[in-house]
């Protein structure tokens, strides 16, 4: 159904209506002084008519606002501005530019040191910055500020200099991803789980402080097992000026050389994600097939990483941090109670810096265990890579912990048009009671390339060979400390590779990893992905995709496959076929996908398998507090399933606070205001939340150190709601509240005529506003006005010549059509 809103007659009509019509007959260029013809205006009473605060080129009254600044074109936050009479007589104004919002102007540092002040250093002098243009637009709250290019710094598409960078408002978090599973098996007992990790965080200044949990509770076979821990407490904070992340707690070693292990102590790490896009890093993925849909846990040393459902069918995992490094442990629990489980060891692109540029990572502490206890010898670590001037880059780093230290030395050379590549040379030196002193080497070469005039990509190749004797200090502290069972790496290949053939309409995507043991069994995982879109007859758009994969993990073999069809029939739904092939079942299934809006989404799909007949069913719901992913499977004569994950988070600050859903646990995300209106769609890049009874609601689907854009979806907003802006930004520092207000106005809206208590009306011109300083409407001709926000027992203030005149007070009782309402004016 569509609505009709009527014009609304406010600043920016009348700004439109004088430009246009009531063109000035005289102007003295000299002082920007217009006066209007007021003869063409339709009002009988020409003498009762307030244009001051239009009759001054460039003019704003005096006053407080909060303006949306706008400068070249691109949205920063929020300011508060305050603009102050100038000149004779207060004719002129001074917009007031603090040294604080000039220092997040990016300008160079050369533009600011010629800069001079007025009003005892609270104002930019305009004239000190020349070709800077100032425009107000009080119908949009918004400040346009025009900069020569050449006196700012570098930005780039959605990227922003640290100038700009948000630390946002103190509050405290706790977000979480609960999932839980039941089986009912014909052959073998039930089985219930429930799983868990969440992070409990505060805010307060540039510091985060946080503490990791997880949980599990599992019953199967009679028996209960059931666990609950903090995984880690740390604090960290952003250092822009070292474009680094300094850490306190604990930790994991962050390192592009070593293997990571877990530590109690302090880092001061080189954060890749404060670059812009092109120059950050590589984030690993985790690839694979579920037989039947079920749970993905991807952890490291028995710390969860990331855990959701997923449908039955190809799964891809792209939201891993580019921060983790070193092995990845994979398990997938099957809906139909089968278990698979591998390892991904994640690429490291090869250790390049820009020219010029130095990056390096440095930590201090002791090794410490899951119970927080340390184990081990006091170490240092560093390393450091420096871009010279023609292309190499030299890089190296060192782990100092007593019995245990290792050396690493490399080189790298961009080769342009034949990507990048980097080797290096590891020496590890260990002492143990039991084996004496050990010393071995460890050799590394890795490579990197775009063949963008192929369509192809090489992410990342990559091949090591580690010494019997070799040793990480992970390793060695298991040997020392530990079981002394841990797996002594001797060969390692990876390569991560896509393809697209353009005349084919065919993209490609091949993983492969391959890592031998001194003293156990290969590792191997091997994931081929092929897919097109293609035209058959009258079906159009038609996909087909191939997935297959052949893993070996200590001996246990695992071999699948996937292939699909799918057909779009319109209105965001599909029909698809889908077979999977493994060693234990082949299985075929016709689904249906459907797109309800961007909260919700299903699939349902019926098949046959060796066992029988089954049937699957998949659910998301994108809550406005949470998000939900459901899924049930059956199979006739075999078992019974039912899956859920509930992602979510509470975040509570200094302005209010929402639950809301979760993208990054612990992450960043923006408060939103909406001056108490409830109801209000907002969104950031995925689907919109509403503002709750307070009028708050938490985006959390943004990136830190990324431009994120924060909006109102005016599309879905109710017709008794009003905005004048709609659209801001956020560029977040890692961990940070944001914090945007919008002006909305809530209440009906109709044509009303004012009258003041002796039967005359304020001026053509005047401003009508409401007890929260929003203008509501603009007086027309005879006190007319078309009005929105109206409420019931309400007040509205009547302001001309820069003065609030009189006040209007709404009806207790509303009636139910919203038209002509005659309201009285009386003075204050």
């Amino acid at each position: 159904m569509n609505k009709q809103t009527p014009p609304r007659f406010r600043r920016s009509t009348l700004s439109l209506l004088i430009l246009g019509m009531l063109l000035p007959v005289s102007a003295s260029w000299a002082d920007d002084e217009i006066q209007f013809n007021t003869d063409v205006l339709d009002t009988q009473d020409k003498d009762n008519i307030d244009l001051s605060h239009f009759s001054r080129r460039g003019y704003v009254m005096p006053g407080d606002y909060t303006f949306t600044i706008m400068v070249n074109k691109e949205s920063l936050k929020e300011e508060q501005i305050v603009v102050y009479p100038v000149g004779e007589n207060g004719q002129e104004s001074l917009i007031c530019l603090s040294p604080e919002l000039v220092s997040r102007l990016t300008l160079k540092a050369s533009a600011m040191r010629e800069l001079s002040w007025l009003r005892d250093g609270q104002c930019l002098d305009k004239a000190s910055l020349e070709g800077l243009e100032m425009r107000v637009d009080l119908a949009k709250d918004t400040l346009y500020l025009a900069i020569p290019q050449a006196y700012l710094e570098f930005t780039a598409p959605n990227w922003d200099p640290p100038s700009r960078w948000d630390e946002g408002i103190p509050g405290v978090i706790a977000d979480y991803n609960l999932n839980v599973q039941t089986q009912h098996s014909v052959n073998s007992s039930d089985s219930q789980s429930l799983s868990g990790t969440g992070v409990f965080g505060a805010n307060l200044g540039p510091w985060r402080a946080r503490a990791d949990w997880q949980t599990n509770w599992d019953k199967r076979n009679g028996n209960t097992d059931k666990d609950f821990s903090f995984s880690r407490y740390y604090l960290y904070r952003a250092i822009p000026s070292l474009k680094a992340k300094l850490t306190v707690g604990e930790d994991y070693l962050s390192s592009d050389i070593f293997d990571t292990f877990r530590f109690s102590g302090v880092s001061l790490n080189s954060d890749l994600s404060m670059l812009p896009p092109s120059l950050r890093g590589y984030a690993p993925e985790v690839t694979g097939i579920a037989r039947s849909g079920g749970k993905v846990t991807i952890s490291q040393q028995g710390r969860v990483l990331y855990e959701t459902q997923v449908a039955a069918g190809p799964f891809r995992i792209q939201e891993l941090n580019d921060a983790v490094s070193g092995t990845l442990d994979v398990r997938v629990d099957e809906l139909d109670g089968s278990v698979q489980t591998f390892q991904v060891t994640t690429a490291s692109v090869p250790y390049l810096t820009r020219p010029g540029a130095v990056r390096y990572k440095l930590a201090a502490g002791k090794p410490s265990e899951w119970e927080h206890s340390m184990t081990g010898p006091l170490f240092t670590s560093g390393e450091a890579s420096w871009g010279t001037a023609n292309g190499w880059t030299l890089y190296g780093g060192t782990v100092i912990g007593g019995d245990y230290n290792a050396l690493s030395m490399g080189i790298g050379r961009d080769l342009y048009l034949l990507g990048a590549v980097a080797a290096d040379i590891t020496q590890s030196r260990a002492s143990l009671p039991s084996d004496g002193t050990l010393s071995g080497t460890s050799y590394r070469v890795s490579y990197s390339k775009t063949f963008d005039e192929y369509d192809s990509q090489v992410t990342f190749a990559g091949y090591r060979f580690s010494e019997r004797d070799f040793m990480s200090m992970s390793e060695y502290l298991d040997a020392r400390y530990g079981s002394g069972a841990s797996h002594s790496p001797k060969e390692k290949y990876t390569l991560s590779f896509n393809k697209r053939f353009r005349e084919l309409g065919l993209s490609t995507y091949l993983n492969y990893s391959h890592q031998t043991y001194w003293n156990s069994a290969d590792n191997d995982r091997l994931t081929l992905s092929m897919s097109r879109y293609l035209d058959v007859g009258p079906f159009k758009n038609m996909s087909v995709s191939l997935s297959v994969y052949r893993s070996e993990y200590y001996s246990l073999k695992d071999d699948g496959a996937y292939v699909s069809i799918s057909l779009p029939i319109g209105n965001g739904t599909s029909l698809s076929y889908g077979a999977t092939v493994n060693r234990t079942d082949n299985t075929h299934r016709v689904s249906y996908y459907g797109r309800l809006d961007e909260h919700n989404s299903f699939q349902v799909s019926s098949g046959l398998s060796r066992s029988g007949p089954t049937g699957y069913g998949y659910y998301t719901w994108q809550g406005d507090s949470t998000q939900v992913q459901a899924n049930a499977s059956y199979q006739a004569g075999s078992y019974s399933a039912l899956g859920m994950t509930l992602n979510g988070g509470l975040t509570m600050t200094t302005e209010g606070g929402a639950a809301h859903r979760s993208n990054a646990r612990g992450g960043s995300r923006v408060l939103v205001d909406t001056a108490g209106v409830s109801g209000v769609p907002v969104k950031g890049f995925g689907a919109s939340v509403k503002t709750n009874r307070f009028g708050k609601a938490v985006i959390a689907d943004v990136n830190s150190y990324y431009r994120n854009p924060i909006r109102i979806d005016v599309d879905k907003l109710d017709e008794n709601a009003d905005v004048t802006r709609s659209v801001s930004q956020a560029t977040l520092t890692e961990g940070a509240i944001g914090y945007r207000q919008f002006d909305v106005i809530a209440g009906g809206k109709a044509m009303a005529f004012i009258r003041k208590a002796d039967g005359s009306y304020p001026p053509f011109g005047a401003s009508v506003v409401n007890d929260k300083n929003q203008e509501t409407g603009v007086v027309n001709d005879e006190g007319s006005v078309w009005l929105s926000g109206i409420q019931a027992n309400g007040t509205m203030t009547v302001k001309w010549d820069g003065k609030a005149r009189c006040v209007v007070n709404l009806p207790p009782v509303l009636p139910q059509v919203l038209d002509n309402l005659l309201l009285t004016c009386a003075p204050e």
